[in-house]
């Protein structure tokens, strides 16, 4: 019965109009992560490479990840952000060379502009990296978190759920190689024995009337594999498809997924990182998600591999429209682009050479 409420909703979530996409396509993984060599679990990796195709973006039901670790993750980070602003204040993102800690509003911005959110950066617990002569900045990117000393429950919850979606995002990466004609294992060695994922718990205010720019967070996309989203019920995320914004509506026991640079370099642009933004909620609300970026490890380079001819005919290019933007093959490299311009003061603390 579970299967078939999900095959309906997924008919409901994932809508053609006019020739337009309209929805979001819902696809349950649950097959996968069950039997990943089953017909069924092929069949969904099919399902998989043409909505990471186009849309680019889609919803995952059957993820496997406990709603009680869902509800406790939602709760505590509710909890961050009623902590007094001077205690955020004190895990201050800029005294972070890994760029772990709080973000007030308005101090990340994309494309130069100011986004109207705070949050809180986290990745895996780890002893802080420091690059020798010759080695790569972005070595530095591996380091300790910063956690409020006044919730100690915040960081066992937080690295729990990071591990069962590490979990969800090798399944996805694997049926994604399957349903590009790879062997499953085709991309293996850029996430384990574990990958280097990063964890954005992220709060999305009301803007004020007469300073409202409307902006949560500005149109970008991800630099990594896979970015995995948990929302509230507030809504306000939005995926550019073409030239239509597709709203990617809260649904309960989903996460939204959408792709990132890496894989749009691995398969020459077949697959694409998707333009999304955050509009600001209305006022009076104010939105809460928790987005987990799957990412390969740092040194990971990322040469387009050989894909099926009916596939290879679609893809575009593995770089940006924008010149100004390019993809690196080496995803330390790629990642740490990113960072650098949303934090200017991390940048010019830390990474002044």
């Amino acid at each position: 019965m579970g299967r078939e409420r999900t095959q309906v909703r997924s008919k409901e979530a994932s809508t053609i109009l006019n020739g337009a996409m309209t929805q979001l396509p819902l696809l349950d993984i649950g097959e996968f992560l069950a039997n990943p060599n089953s017909a069924t679990a092929r069949s969904f990796a099919d399902e998989l490479r043409e909505a990471c195709h186009n849309p680019g973006f889609c919803y995952l039901a059957g993820h496997g990840v406990a709603p009680r670790l869902e509800r406790e993750l939602m709760s505590q980070s509710r909890a961050f952000f009623e902590l007094p602003d001077s205690e955020r204040r004190k895990l201050a993102i800029v005294n972070s060379p890994h760029f772990r800690g709080y973000t007030i509003i308005g101090d990340e911005r994309t494309k130069g502009i100011s986004d109207w959110r705070d949050q809180l950066d986290l990745g895996p617990e780890e002893p802080a990296s420091f690059p020798g002569p010759g080695d790569p900045p972005w070595l530095q990117l591996r380091g300790p978190n910063q956690w409020p000393p006044t919730q100690p429950k915040l960081r066992p919850v937080v690295l729990e759920w990071m591990q069962a979606m590490q979990t969800l995002g090798i399944a996805a990466t694997r049926a994604l190689a399957l349903g590009l004609g790879q062997p499953i294992d085709r991309f293996d060695h850029t996430i384990l024995p574990r990958p280097d994922p990063h964890v954005k718990i992220i709060r999305y205010p009301s803007q004020l009337a007469a300073l409202d720019t409307g902006q949560g967070v500005g149109t970008h996309h991800d630099s990594g594999l896979l970015t995995f989203i948990l929302q509230d019920d507030t809504g306000g995320l939005k995926a550019q498809v073409g030239d239509a914004l597709i709203d990617a509506k809260p649904i309960p026991g989903t996460y939204v997924m959408n792709l990132g640079e890496m894989f749009q370099s691995a398969t020459d642009g077949y697959l694409r990182a998707t333009p999304h933004r955050v509009d600001s909620p209305q006022p009076g609300l104010e939105r809460l998600s928790v987005a987990y970026f799957f990412n390969p490890r740092f040194e990971s380079v990322f040469d387009p591999v050989e894909l099926p001819a009916e596939l290879a005919v679609d893809a575009s290019g593995g770089q940006n429209a924008d010149g100004h933007d390019p993809v690196f093959r080496t995803f330390g490299e790629n990642n740490l682009k990113i960072r650098l311009r949303a934090h200017p003061d991390v940048a010019a603390a830390h990474y002044a050479n």
